[in-house]
């Protein structure tokens, strides 16, 4: 009886949710998320950015029926307890729970939709685990994410020490700041744990999976917004040569868009999520 009700604890129990007996037939409880689940379909985990809650994928959920999402809540973001996030690495150890989560819950080859490190961790898990993974779809992000302020891991290595071991200090807070504003959603930034979105944050900082690309079996669709309209040199130069490493990426941009694309540009948005999970 424990085991069933912690159990529907972790799996956010909402309508649609993964029933209780299937619940209680597993032994894996996963740590540094929480899920819900909903609507009925192929299975397709919806994974939010730095700080992100999961409500970031609610409006595309509902207005794209036919699936079985998997809302993912990182511990320690949008006030969550930070679990098994309170300490020590963050993303890498989230990537290989949410695989473990996909394997325990046998679920069929799902498509994975992640935005910002939520495309991080897509990565990660597609190249690590690529019989696990039907299809990646990466939402404004790079595999190398300090490409995105115009550095790469190495360059920002000591930046990355530097917002780390300074957390909870006046400059800390601004360099966590300055993160969220590059990664995050700044409406969830005051009730994410700090600790937590610094060391996610070095994580990223850090992090290169540009030789894991090739390793990517699952078809690989990326988007990423431009906040011009028409072809944007820079970008569009940028994100092709980031992903060269997969010779079948396909990649689309959303003009007039910043980095949170699902709610600048919603119709656009949708239209490549249908487009994708439907292929």
């Amino acid at each position: 009886m424990l085991r069933l009700l912690l159990s529907l604890v972790c799996l956010g129990a909402a309508g649609g949710s993964v029933s209780a007996a299937a619940a209680s037939r597993s032994a894996f409880l996963p740590a540094r998320f929480s899920v819900e689940v909903v609507g009925t379909g192929p299975d397709v985990i919806l994974i939010p950015g730095l700080t992100a809650s999961r409500e970031i994928w609610r409006a595309t959920a509902m207005a794209i029926t036919g699936y079985r999402y998997h809302l993912i809540q990182v511990a320690g973001f949008a006030g969550a307890p930070a679990r098994g996030n309170a300490k020590g690495p963050v993303v890498v150890p989230l990537a290989e729970e949410i695989a473990h989560y996909i394997s325990d819950r046998h679920l069929d080859r799902p498509a994975i939709v992640g935005h910002s490190m939520g495309g991080t961790i897509a990565l990660m898990v597609a190249a690590r685990h690529p019989g696990e993974v039907g299809k990646v779809m990466v939402v404004d992000m790079l595999p190398e994410p300090a490409g995105l302020i115009g550095s790469n891991a190495a360059g920002i290595g000591g930046l990355a020490d530097l917002l780390e071991g300074i957390t909870g200090t006046t400059a800390g807070q601004s360099l966590v700041e300055a993160a969220i504003r590059m990664f995050g959603d700044p409406t969830e930034a005051s009730r994410s744990d700090p600790n937590v979105v610094a060391r996610a944050t070095n994580e990223l900082a850090r992090t290169d999976l540009t030789p894991d690309l090739p390793r990517i079996a699952a078809p690989l669709t990326v988007v990423y917004a431009s906040p011009e309209a028409g072809e944007n040199g820079v970008v569009d130069r940028q994100f092709r040569a980031a992903y060269a490493g997969d010779k079948a990426a396909r990649l689309i941009r959303v003009d007039r868009s910043g980095h949170m694309v699902m709610f600048d540009q919603p119709t656009v948005f949708r239209q490549a999520l249908r487009h994708f999970l439907a292929g």
